[in-house]
């Protein structure tokens, strides 16, 4: 495509900062061993693998939907270990309150008799926190993650206290089992990053899970980088060029999911669309993408490859639109026909 041949000319490693360039290839590296470290546990799941990946190098915050027993709480860990970061997990219940995840205050007494109050952090005081079927909590207690995953910070009983860095969020959800759930509020889904869709392993590996799962000894991944790695390659997602050919696909495309300003045919079927968090989003993420895939610079396939997962969870149907049949993943691949 012609828009992507001059977006390769423009951000080619040659008109790169030397420093950039040596940055990006020392991150190239440290990224190829995480995705090969993974690999030995994940099994089939590359793209979800990636996906993730791409989430964290970005910097945000990412929902793994997906039916029971598809290794999502299993990539979660691996991914904790293989990034060197300290990782806890929530299981979400209709009983959670939000101090169960904040944290809370208890009276203590001194030995002098004077009695203050003594803040206990909860499990959000961690660099990755993993939030384990998040849509059966109360909108009460998942609202709790909205400050943390917006700010980085927590405010309890008045006192704000700051979250360690780097603070991401991955959680699950199961699409099937409605029962006894609470669907995530929009505010809350437009803080995710990405939406990643867990499918079914083909034959080939679900014939290694079989083998190298059900054995006496069990692969336990090792560490490819420190959490000070994962900040500097974030840090380098945010300085590496965007061609303005990329910059207009980014633009074309989530302005045309918005109702009133895309083509009737597709806008028409929409009751809302993504605001301008879905383009920085979608900006950060086709940078990491290319690190991911092994390139300094995005193209227009990387923008194409991350539409679902960035507006999937940012529109909504009409209810005339879902009663034709209308998906919102077809609507999305409708509009990312027409960037080329």
């Amino acid at each position: 495509m012609a828009a992507q041949a001059r977006a390769n000319e423009s951000t080619s490693p040659i008109d790169l900062d030397t420093g950039i360039v040596e940055a990006a290839e020392a991150a190239l590296g440290a990224i190829g061993a995480a995705r090969k470290e993974i690999g030995q546990v994940i099994f089939g799941q590359q793209k979800v693998v990636d996906l993730s990946l791409v989430t964290l190098l970005s910097g945000g915050h990412g929902l793994l939907v997906g039916v029971p027993g598809l290794a999502k709480t299993k990539l979660v860990e691996a991914m904790g270990t293989v990034l060197g970061l300290a990782a806890r997990r929530v299981q979400f219940t209709p009983d959670l309150m939000p101090s169960d995840i904040l944290g809370s205050e208890v009276l203590d007494e001194s030995s002098d008799g004077k009695r203050h109050f003594r803040f206990i952090k909860g499990p959000v005081f961690a660099q990755l926190l993993m939030a384990d079927e998040i849509n059966r909590a109360s909108p009460r207690t998942q609202s709790a993650l909205l400050q943390a995953m917006q700010e980085h910070h927590v405010t309890v009983a008045g006192e704000r206290y700051d979250l360690p860095a780097p603070f991401h969020v991955l959680a699950t959800q199961n699409p099937i089992e409605q029962e006894g759930t609470y669907p995530l509020p929009e505010a809350q889904l437009d803080r995710f990053l990405l939406e990643i869709d867990v499918g079914y392993p083909d034959r080939e590996a679900e014939r290694r899970i079989l083998l190298e799962t059900t054995g006496a000894a069990e692969y336990k991944p090792a560490a490819a980088m420190t959490a000070e790695t994962l900040m500097s390659i974030q840090r380098l997602v945010r300085r590496l060029p965007v061609g303005e050919a990329i910059v207009d696909a980014i633009l074309d495309l989530v302005r045309s999911a918005r109702p009133g300003e895309g083509e009737a045919s597709v806008t028409d079927k929409l009751s809302w669309g993504p605001g301008p968090r879905a383009s920085q989003s979608l900006t950060l993420a086709v940078r990491a993408r290319a690190l991911v895939e092994g390139r300094l610079a995005p193209s227009v396939d990387d923008v194409a490859a991350l539409a679902i997962p960035v507006l999937k969870h940012r529109v909504a149907l009409t209810f005339a639109a879902r009663a034709d049949g209308e998906t919102v993943e077809g609507l999305i691949g409708k509009l990312v026909e027409r960037l080329g």
